[in-house]
């Protein structure tokens, strides 16, 4: 058993397995430009494939610059997101939706407390029954058993996903926030520099 500072005791423990509404974070020595220092929220995992949006890939292009009405009512920074490199022309709104109650219109819960946003709704309907509103461009994908393989080969950690990751205003700061976290030796990860070919978007 080992201890980091400022942190209390943790245990080596079995890898969790991909999961919708689960996290993946790159390794942190990848290289593929494509993924390389990522945070993946997965929207979907089965045996079909799976499915995500990458968290932590701000734009320079913002909100309001494509989809105008939304604009003002995304969580700050009000930037696109680049959820991935599939469908790039196509947008997702993500949401927190607190509680359990009935779906607002407009929203449908996904797990837990993230949601899918019609971005047809009425934002001014939608955002006062969610707590934080982000949009991205593109996602990621993967057809099946490639995923599976990926985490075999140590491409990812897969970590269990807090709502407030999906609208976190800072890309390296969620990426050590999310190892840190981490109640196992995956917390060592946190102070691990990225690879070099590690591309910065902000």
């Amino acid at each position: 058993m080992s201890r980091l500072d400022g942190m209390g005791p943790f245990e080596l423990r079995t890898p969790l397995a991909p999961r919708t509404g689960r996290l993946l974070v790159a390794e942190p020595r990848m290289s593929d430009p494509t993924f390389a220092g990522t945070i993946v929220l997965l929207l979907n995992h089965s045996d079909d494939g799976s499915m995500g949006v990458v968290l932590n890939r701000r734009l320079q292009a913002r909100v309001v610059d494509v989809l105008p009405v939304w604009g003002p009512y995304v969580s700050p920074p009000d930037s696109l997101f680049q959820g991935g490199p599939v469908g790039l022309d196509a947008a997702i709104g993500m949401a927190i939706l607190p509680g359990d109650g009935v779906e607002p219109v407009g929203v449908r819960r996904l797990i837990n407390a993230f949601a899918v946003i019609d971005l047809d709704a009425p934002p001014e309907v939608v955002r006062p029954a969610v707590a934080g509103v982000r949009v991205f461009a593109g996602h990621a994908g993967w057809s099946p058993g490639q995923l599976e393989a990926e985490v075999d080969e140590g491409a990812w950690f897969v970590v269990d996903a807090e709502p407030g990751d999906l609208i976190s205003q800072d890309d390296l700061v969620l990426r050590r926030q999310v190892l840190r976290r981490q109640r196992s030796s995956l917390a060592l990860w946190s102070t691990m520099p990225l690879a070099p070919h590690r591309v910065n978007e902000n």
